[in-house]
């Protein structure tokens, strides 16, 4: 496992390191997916300022609530769920 770290500055910039792909956003919650698992930020007036995929890195700004480390999820079992929930 690579070197994972968030810095988190006045509640308000975060920066994320290990980010292999942002799932989905909006202003109120981003799914990030990491090398090593998923990461949910939730809060309000949530905007992407930076996403380097080459690099692993993201930074996101507005007023951060929440932080929470997800599973990593098998695509093949996120595909067949998403058949059965249609």
């Amino acid at each position: 496992m690579e070197n994972h770290m968030i810095t988190i500055d006045n509640r308000e910039k975060i920066t994320v390191t290990d980010v292999a792909d942002i799932d989905n956003f909006d202003e109120e919650e981003i799914c990030a997916n990491l090398k090593s698992g998923g990461l949910v930020i939730k809060g309000k007036n949530l905007h992407i300022q930076m996403l380097d995929l080459a690099e692993g890195k993201s930074v996101i700004t507005g007023e951060i609530t929440s932080l929470a480390y997800t599973q990593k999820k098998d695509k093949a079992e996120k595909g067949l769920l998403k058949k059965i929930l249609k």
